[in-house]
């Protein structure tokens, strides 16, 4: 658990998460700028408030996935499965 919005923030700055299962992972309001998720199963990840500006999420799995309010800036989506995803409010 990463805290929330009124606890510490998970910084994950450049952090290679290729390949890991991060299904249903509490990453509210993370910082993943630079991030490698590439091919990361993220489904029904909660996303809420993350900062993803840069990160390499091609291939990724994020079906179902909360993304509401998320920095998305330079992402990489190439093949990234969105379906059903909650993309409400992303911010570019």
């Amino acid at each position: 658990n990463t805290g929330g919005k009124e606890g510490k923030r998970a910084d994950l700055r450049q952090t290679d998460l290729s390949g890991l299962d991060l299904s249903q992972a509490d990453l509210r309001y993370s910082i993943l700028r630079y991030a490698y998720l590439r091919d990361a199963y993220l489904r029904d990840a909660d996303l809420i408030g993350a900062d993803l500006s840069h990160a390499d999420l091609r291939y990724a799995d994020l079906r179902h996935a909360d993304l509401i309010g998320e920095y998305l800036r330079g992402v990489d989506l190439r093949q990234t499965d969105l379906r059903d995803a909650d993309i409400e409010g992303v911010k570019s």
